[in-house]
């Protein structure tokens, strides 16, 4: 009889064997652009563009920084929610006080 630290290990298989990349995501549906706005702000440069495709409108807000581009997109049904918390956060930024920076010396 075999004990448990004398069992073979078998990872378990969840239909992909471990070493298979992942399968390509499907293609975006065509979409229509609406409005395309862009703001840069320090050395970001953030593109905003409101589009619509065969699923609804969306909000693709896209931020570039050396060469490097991240994207979220925002279902239009939550732009009123979106832009309320953004509208909190900017509050904030302008109550809060700002934590003291240490001086280089």
């Amino acid at each position: 009889m075999l004990t448990s630290h004398e069992r073979p290990f078998h990872r378990p298989s969840y239909g992909q064997p471990y070493h298979q990349p992942y399968a390509p995501h499907p293609p975006r549906p065509p979409e229509d652009t609406l409005l395309t706005s862009e703001i840069q702000i320090e050395r970001k440069t953030f593109f905003l563009s409101l589009k619509e495709n065969p699923r609804g409108r969306l909000l693709r807000i896209t931020e570039e920084v050396g060469g490097k581009r991240n994207t979220i997109i925002i279902p239009a049904p939550g732009l009123k929610d979106f832009k309320k918390l953004l509208d909190e956060m900017v509050n904030a930024a302008d109550e809060i006080p700002a934590k003291s920076q240490p001086v280089a010396g």
